[in-house]
């Protein structure tokens, strides 16, 4: 049986390679007191912003948060935006080690949110991306950067928020590399070709992912044992572990009968953010050579968290 407390001795000495699509996640804060006369639109009263390391960057943000260290690559543009995540990525003085590669070409990927803090409700969203694939020449340098660090990493996750970094060129290096060294692959999909995955240890797609990667519906749960065990085949992984949002999470291991375990039983106020937690536990895990089985119910407990805050 996998001892969980002399897991959690370790979790301080290990690395964990992250690498993805970074961005801004903003959050402007007001009150709506009235309409435009310009428009049937409601007018927010600001009363303040902040802003927090969003996408790709939330995952060695977990890694950090858990007591482990992260060394992230990723991708910003020559603007405010990147020169924000910079710094914020900065303050974590160690326990994050960015490899930022800076494209003048691009714009840093941001997501502004205006929220009404009366009713605890978004009003809209504003996004600020260029959702396309990444020059060759930053493909060529996220995969050199990737490529050095994999020696001194112990896990490595891919986040694909399908902005453009993890290019099949990419990721096609990287799982490589890092299967050549040993290190398990942990990968939070997006799109609809999984096969450039193809190798991946493991899998966390969530459930509406799973199904448009595999092009039918995956409701009931022997749809989506099916459907995870027909994707380990696909992309030749180890493991495919399909998150459920308020319902759990299902686990296939080639070999293993499915594995179906309920969400912990919490009132759930926003579920972004859970996928990213999900992959930064797996691969903590994976990493110290957890069964999936321990590491799937790790990381169901550290999702309950997430979703209830």
């Amino acid at each position: 049986m996998f001892d969980f407390e002399e897991a959690l001795k370790l979790i301080a000495k290990q690395t964990i390679l992250c690498v993805g699509d970074l961005m801004l996640d903003e959050f402007i804060y007001g009150e709506v007191t009235r309409i435009s006369p310009e428009a049937p639109t409601p007018v927010l009263a600001v009363r303040y912003s902040e802003f927090e390391i969003g996408g790709a960057g939330n995952v060695a943000h977990n890694i950090a948060a858990l007591g482990a260290r992260c060394i992230f690559v990723g991708l910003i543009g020559n603007d405010d935006p990147g020169l924000k995540l910079t710094n914020a990525l900065a303050k974590f003085r160690g326990a994050i080690i960015p490899d930022l590669i800076v494209d003048k070409a691009r714009q840093t990927t941001r997501k502004v949110r205006f929220v009404s803090e009366h009713h605890s409700s978004h009003l809209m969203r504003a996004d600020w991306e260029i959702a396309a694939p990444i020059s060759a020449e930053s493909e060529a340098s996220i995969i050199a950067n990737a490529q050095s660090a994999l020696p001194q990493v112990d896990a490595v996750v891919l986040s694909d928020y399908a902005k453009g970094v993890l290019t099949p060129r990419v990721v096609r290096a990287i799982i490589e590399g890092a299967r050549r060294l040993g290190k398990p692959v942990i990968v939070d999909p997006k799109g609809h070709d999984y096969s450039i995955y193809r190798g991946a240890t493991l899998m966390t797609p969530n459930r509406q992912e799973l199904g448009a990667a595999m092009h039918r519906p995956v409701t009931t749960e022997s749809e989506i044992a099916k459907a995870a065990a027909d994707l380990a085949r696909l992309v030749e992984s180890e493991g495919v572990l399909v998150t459920r949002s308020e319902e759990g999470m299902t686990l296939h291991v080639e070999g293993h009968a499915p594995l179906h375990v309920p969400a912990y039983p919490v009132k759930v106020r926003d579920v972004s953010g859970a996928g990213d937690t999900v992959a930064s536990v797996m691969a903590l895990l994976l990493a110290m050579q957890a069964p999936f089985e321990a590491a799937m119910r790790a990381a169901n407990a550290a999702a309950a968290v997430v979703i209830g805050k």
